[in-house]
């Protein structure tokens, strides 16, 4: 018998070197990593992206509201959306002085609910109403609940039916509230308007059914923009963007496909600039800015693009600027935009590296000329930057983790993953602690966005939700 040919004999040793090659490759990637199963994006588990059966199934149907014993409270103040009155995390109330010391037991916890579905929705608040987008797992449904501000009893519920499997929650979306109108947006891309006081459900559209929209990795993390008395969102679908009429639903302007972006976990970002009103979001392809007016595209850059999954919002800082991070080794970036003859035209001003400053999860605070915001590495320490992309003090040995934080009458507070709340000096000059409490014993994912309204804070983890009275007594 003649002897084999010489590549057959071959092929076995052909077979491991490339399978050698190919191991050497996954372990100099990301995903060859050690990773922590409970953050989002690490585990990497697949798409949560429509079938085509999603796609055209009809709009799920809302129920009847259910009424309880909770009273509206006459408190004032509101923190009626995402990062509050100005969308800018900071509460500014001259009528409430906030204590800069708290007593050894910290701050009073005024009251608590202990029975959320897993998820993290941070709160909305107007008229005296906490208002909170939950998932009931019993019923299988998207709740909209709302609670008295006074003592946290609920006051009423609403839903509908929609399957959501827990993937690190499932409801983490802050609602808008503009006059008697709430609007909602559902882990799966639903979006809903209910009546402030009633929860009668006034409309509800399915963005993957009208629209094409694709339900982002770790279910929809964008928080519906009422603005001009429209809602603003953006599916990334066979439309960009959309206004839609608050009391009615119906479209006012659309704009095209952009590309083939996809949605992101990113919330829309209104800012001024150049006599105009704009509209920046995050796309999965880049960045694009949208005439507030008729939803033409005004500019749109591809120098901005977030890894795997990007959650922070864009960040105006005056003068055309506008302050990108995200995480997973993304980074961060500060944009401009220049006004050449009537085009917009968006340059990079600097970039930082991961190791700099990047943010997995939460939008920074633009406070007095800096930017403070907790950066990934590093376990999570809260920073100071100063808009030429210098530290100017981070936290040191203070971790929090992929907690969140807001800024208040010179203060910052910011929440650890483990539920431990630490109030220091928001200022450019150092780190200056001035008291910690641990609000949630053995907490889990403390990741919601915070509310302030009258120096009553409201913060929650991933079932619980607690208010706390930051008032100087």
């Amino acid at each position: 018998m003649p002897p084999a040919p010489k590549k057959v004999t071959m092929l076995p040793n052909v077979l491991a070197l490339l399978a050698v090659g190919a191991l050497a490759l996954w372990l100099g990637l990301p995903g060859g990593q050690p990773v922590d199963a409970r953050v989002p994006g690490l585990d990497r588990q697949p798409l949560l992206a429509p079938s085509a059966t999603d796609e055209v199934a009809a709009a799920p149907k809302p129920g009847s509201p259910r009424a309880f014993d909770g009273k509206p409270s006459a408190i004032p103040g509101a923190w009626p959306c995402f990062r509050g009155p100005n969308r800018d995390a900071i509460y500014a109330d001259p009528q409430v002085r906030l204590a800069r010391r708290w007593p050894p037991e910290g701050p009073k916890v005024l009251w608590s609910v202990n029975l959320l579905g897993p998820g993290h929705a941070g709160a909305a608040v107007a008229d005296g109403r906490v208002y909170v987008l939950d998932y009931d797992v019993q019923a299988e449904a998207d709740t909209i609940r709302c609670f008295s501000l006074d003592d946290g009893r609920e006051i009423w519920r609403n839903g509908y039916p929609v399957p959501v499997s827990e993937n690190h929650g499932m409801s983490r979306t802050v609602p808008a509230v503009f006059g008697d109108y709430v609007v909602t947006l559902g882990p799966k891309c639903h979006l809903a308007c209910w009546d402030a006081k009633t929860g009668q459900c006034r409309w509800l559209v399915d963005l993957v059914q009208q629209f094409r929209a694709k339900v982002p990795s770790w279910y929809a993390g964008q928080c519906p923009l009422i603005d001009e008395g429209r809602v603003i969102v953006a599916p990334c679908g066979e439309v960009f963007m959309a206004a839609l009429e608050c009391s009615s639903g119906q479209i006012v302007w659309k704009t095209p496909r952009l590309h083939h972006w996809e949605m992101t976990h990113v919330s829309i970002a209104p800012l001024e600039f150049s006599g105009r009103r704009i509209y920046v979001y995050c796309g999965s392809g880049g960045v694009a800015g949208v005439s507030a007016r008729d939803g033409a595209v005004l500019w749109e850059t591809t120098e901005w693009v977030g890894k795997m999954a990007t959650c922070p919002t864009p960040v105006p800082v005056g003068e055309g600027k506008i302050f990108l991070c995200s995480g997973y080794s993304a980074g961060s970036m500060m944009l401009k935009l220049d006004d050449q003859s009537g085009r917009i035209v968006p340059k990079v001003l600097w970039r930082l590296k991961p190791k700099q400053f990047e943010s997995e999860q939460h939008t920074p605070v633009f406070y007095q000329g800096h930017l403070f915001g907790i950066g990934t590495a590093a376990g999570g320490k809260l920073a100071c930057l100063d808009l030429e992309g210098n530290q100017r003090w981070d936290s040191g040995a203070r971790k929090f983790g992929r907690g969140p934080y807001c800024v208040a009458n010179g203060m910052i507070y910011a929440l650890s993953d483990e539920g431990l709340l630490v109030m220091a000096e928001a200022t450019p000059e150092a780190y200056r602690p001035l008291g910690q409490f641990q609000v949630f014993e053995r907490a889990t994912d403390a990741w919601a966005p915070m509310a302030l309204v009258a120096g009553r804070l409201i913060l929650r983890d991933l079932t619980r939700m607690v208010c706390l009275d930051l008032r100087d007594q």
